[in-house]
């Protein structure tokens, strides 16, 4: 499918409150095999996310400590990690101490997330993810670890006003640009 064709069935899957406002702007290289194409989405006629650009809006990580010591991360510690964390130490660690263990456990797997997802969004090719996108079911698109595929499904008009709004716990620990992007769908219910 040529890109005019992709960005105009993208644009007419956006919700009515977002068309006009969110755009899709794509760059590939035809002779450089070695270089992958480039994406924008902007938000206001403002560049939101351009993959290989700093300067964007959204805070790019680059190591695992950046991430555990962000103030703005909350993660949610059930009781069944520290739970998890009693068994493993055998009741040998005082209970404030349980908590931050299993804090501590859970950002790392989440930084480890972030940076695949980061280091994956910014080697993907939007086209390609814009075609799976549109080849896929909006519930696969919203569970995807890909970063692009949740942008993608969070600004389609087939998702509702329900399913938004209960979404907003698992929103928590996506990326920080997924989470731009669902504020930005939630601002206009």
């Amino acid at each position: 499918m040529s890109w005019s064709k992709l960005k105009q069935t993208l644009e007419s899957f956006l919700c009515p409150d977002l068309y006009g406002r969110v755009g899709y702007s794509a760059s590939s290289y035809r002779y450089l095999p070695d270089k992958a194409g480039t994406c924008y989405i902007t938000v206001d006629k403002k560049n939101v996310l351009n993959m290989r650009d700093v300067t964007s809006l959204v805070r790019w990580y680059q190591t695992e400590q950046e991430i555990k010591s962000d103030p703005d991360i909350r993660i949610p510690i059930s009781d069944e990690t520290i739970e998890a964390v009693r068994k493993e130490t055998k009741g040998a660690v005082p209970e404030d101490r349980l908590k931050v263990i299993a804090r501590s456990r859970k950002i790392t797997v989440y930084a480890k997330e972030i940076l695949l997802a980061q280091t994956a969004l910014s080697k993907s090719n939007f086209i390609v993810a814009a075609n799976t996108f549109l080849s896929t079911s909006i519930e696969k698109s919203m569970e995807s670890d890909e970063i692009l595929l949740n942008i993608l499904a969070l600004v389609d008009r087939r998702v509702g006003k329900k399913r938004i709004l209960n979404m907003s716990e698992k929103m928590k620990l996506k990326h920080p640009i997924v989470q731009y992007f669902y504020e930005l769908r939630r601002n206009t219910l």
